[in-house]
């Protein structure tokens, strides 16, 4: 079945591993994964999911929006061959089929990829450490909100529209399109956690009853 898992909620090896009838070594190495890649946060002895509120949303873009569209510039300087541009619309062109295919894990794959063709290409190694170091929060956020269609159309044409300006070389417009791109995926975020909230309250309410 699929288990929902919500922001907050912790997790536990033993009833994880119950409730998908498996020992708890696959549990273990699947939450060790998850943790590495940003999902899940360590607590205490457990994991949890992180669970963002509006200023640690606020932060995160804040930073997003500074760090993005420079790195965006700078990475448009380096361009040198038609292959540095390959990568990029391949992502593309796989995040559309998987978009027409309603394929959300292809999509989220896509997406990664599309981010790391632009971000290989920013000269300056300490700007690119930074963003790797909230690159895992962004991860689980855009778990959160690709599930969307309208949000997953909306990625894909941040995607063409970072690509084009790269392809014209436009270093203005790599930053204005990388920020009207960020813009977008924080308006998806923000939507997707009022959701989760409403639907935790509904539950609440329910069992209240």
């Amino acid at each position: 079945g699929s288990h929902q898992i919500r922001p907050g909620e912790r997790l536990q090896e033993v009833s994880l591993a119950a409730q998908l009838g498996v020992s708890r070594t696959p549990v273990r190495e699947a939450l060790a994964r998850l943790e590495s890649e940003g999902m899940i946060a360590v607590e205490g002895r457990g994991f949890v999911v992180p669970e963002l509120t509006d200023a640690d949303i606020e932060e995160i873009y804040q930073l997003r929006f500074l760090l993005e569209p420079a790195a965006a510039r700078t990475a448009v300087a380096e361009i040198s061959s038609p292959t540095d541009l390959a990568s990029m619309a391949a992502a593309i062109d796989e995040a559309t089929a998987a978009d027409k295919n309603g394929d959300f894990r292809a999509f989220l794959e896509a997406n990664s990829r599309f981010h790391n063709a632009w971000r290989a290409l920013i000269p300056n190694r300490r700007m690119s450490k930074l963003l790797d170091q909230y690159v895992g929060h962004v991860r689980f956020l855009r778990v959160l909100t690709l599930g969307d269609a309208s949000a997953r159309k909306t990625a894909l044409t941040g995607m063409k529209n970072i690509h084009a300006a790269f392809k014209k070389r436009d270093p203005d417009a790599a930053a204005a399109a990388m920020h009207k791109h960020l813009e977008a995926a924080k308006h998806f975020l923000i939507t997707a956690i009022e959701e989760i909230d409403q639907e935790k309250e509904a539950e609440q309410t329910a069992s209240v009853r």
